[in-house]
């Protein structure tokens, strides 16, 4: 298990939005005139005043004619709502706040990065105290960024575990006779014990120690009047043979790549993706370096390290994947068509596509966008509409569109290019009636194909269960773009009919 000793862990299971059966559907119960809720008892009750005194199903009315009980409060809308109460309501000075991660999610973001954070800054230098001197100035530093939440940064408090330190006065050994080893097994024997033997009990074995009672060595006085044997048999106390004294030390030691290391923690605030967070917290420490706040003392180094790194590397490969999807695209329409004309007006509606998954990317970060409710279900609820990051499953569900939006223009293209390869055409009249008579013919087949493609996506756009953090926004370009492509019904055929009018007039002009 990855998880420190001072990590807190604790599961928090959430009541479901609606009073529900052993099926999973809402239950309807009893209400009266003034929509309060009849309980069993004859006594009737408030929404609020029923989530007060904490009344469940079994002091209820079930009735199909009646109002779903809500086990959330009114100004609780989805399931972030009640993150954001728990962590007003646990916030504790100099503990980071808990990130909202799963159980497994929380040991993968700690075995990737090391850290109990899904980003943080390693700060690596040649002693403790330095580290962390310099981890304080950069925590009060990013608590200032705008993108990065500030009861979430944290440094490590590397030096503030008490240690005894014992110092051996080796002048004072040497004048009894004793050396460092006589006086390390006294104190190794007195404080920790010493196995001299084992003992056979049945098919148990049990080692016996000698050591010094608690009440012998509980305090530095008391350690310091241990004695010690010299070789000509007087004992000598501790405390004229070494120096006792407190000294503050290291929680933990931690070294990377050969230094010594220490951690600042820290997380993004909402609506903010952790490579801009990452990049406006590495903005902030340059420009205080570069104005003389912040001195970076010598023999320190930072770095920064994440999740976002995955992100980073990820976007690399992205640069180099969606370009050569769009050649792919492209390289296929024209084996289809033989006409580099004819495959650009079909390989338009990837720019339409394209520009409507991020207009519907920007809508789901609109607060206004469909706040609306339709038979008691908020539609931002239902379709889980919150602001969506260009991550790698949005880039993913471009590729994906990039397929598919180009269904529509193959449609109408074919069989213009069909119809019109048949025909000769003498005037413009004659074109126009032909485009209109292709689009006419192939608009059912096209709009059934668009149809039953944003209906598929409707079910993803819903989903809550295992994966639908990943599998929503990838369907959110692909609904959106299939949306805009529809565009593409008019779009090819007005190009297409564009093209053979310029064929017409270059026709004419060279007989006159």
């Amino acid at each position: 298990d990855p998880a420190p000793i001072s990590m807190f862990e604790n599961v928090i299971n959430y009541k479901s939005e609606y009073i529900v059966n052993e099926k999973g559907h809402r239950v309807r119960f009893k209400v009266n005139k003034n929509m309060d809720f009849v309980l069993t008892d004859g006594r009737s009750i408030s929404q609020e005043e029923a989530l007060t005194a904490g009344i469940g199903a079994n002091e209820l009315i079930p009735d199909r004619r009646g109002r779903y009980f809500r086990n959330w409060r009114a100004q609780i809308k989805t399931p972030d709502d009640i993150w954001d109460e728990i962590v007003k309501a646990s916030k504790i000075p100099g503990v980071t706040s808990a990130p909202k991660l799963q159980p497994i999610e929380t040991r993968l973001v700690m075995l990737q990065t090391g850290m109990r954070a899904p980003m943080g800054i390693k700060v690596h230098g040649p002693d403790q105290e330095t580290i962390q001197t310099f981890g304080f100035e950069l925590e009060a530093l990013l608590k200032q960024v705008h993108s990065v939440k500030s009861e979430a940064v944290y440094a490590d408090r590397i030096v503030g575990k008490p240690y005894l330190n014992i110092r051996i006065d080796r002048k004072a050994i040497a004048r009894y006779g004793l050396d460092i080893e006589d006086i390390q097994q006294t104190l190794e024997t007195t404080i920790g014990g010493m196995k001299i033997t084992s003992t056979v009990e049945g098919r148990e074995r049990y080692a016996i120690r000698v050591r010094y009672p608690r009440e012998l060595r509980e305090t530095p006085s008391e350690l310091s009047r241990v004695l010690i044997a010299t070789p000509t048999g007087t004992q000598i106390p501790l405390d004229q043979l070494v120096d006792i004294e407190y000294q503050r030390g290291p929680q933990m030691i931690r070294s990377e790549e050969t230094f010594l290391t220490g951690y600042v923690l820290f997380d993004k605030n909402d609506g903010y993706s952790e490579v801009e967070t990452v990049d406006d917290a590495r903005l902030a420490i340059r420009g205080a370096i570069d104005r003389g706040e912040l001195k970076v003392p010598a023999g320190v180094s930072y770095v920064f390290s994440g999740n976002y790194e995955n992100q980073v590397r990820a976007m690399k490969r992205l640069g180099f994947i969606v370009p050569l999807v769009l050649l792919i695209v492209f390289l296929i329409l024209y084996f289809q068509f033989r006409s580099i004309g004819t495959s650009l007006m079909v390989f338009s509606g990837i720019a339409l596509a394209f520009s409507g998954g991020f207009i519907l990317l920007w809508l789901y970060g609109q607060p206004w966008f469909a706040d609306v409710s339709i038979f008691g279900m908020n539609i931002r609820g239902l379709f889980q509409m919150h602001p969506i990051n260009l991550s790698v499953a949005v880039w993913v569900g471009f590729i994906a569109l990039f397929g598919i939006a180009t269904d529509d223009g193959v449609l109408m293209g074919t069989y213009l290019q069909l119809n019109f390869r048949d025909k000769s055409h003498v005037e413009v009249d004659e074109i126009h009636a032909s485009v209109i008579r292709a689009a006419k013919r192939r608009i059912r087949p096209a709009a059934m194909t668009s149809a039953t493609t944003i209906i598929a996506l409707l079910p993803v756009l819903t989903s809550t269960g295992r994966g639908a953090d990943i599998m929503v926004p990838m369907a959110i370009p692909a609904f959106g773009g299939m949306l805009m492509a529809v565009v593409t019904y008019f779009l090819v055929p007005t190009l297409y009919a564009m093209r053979e009018e310029q064929k017409l007039k270059k026709v004419k002009h060279e007989i006159h």
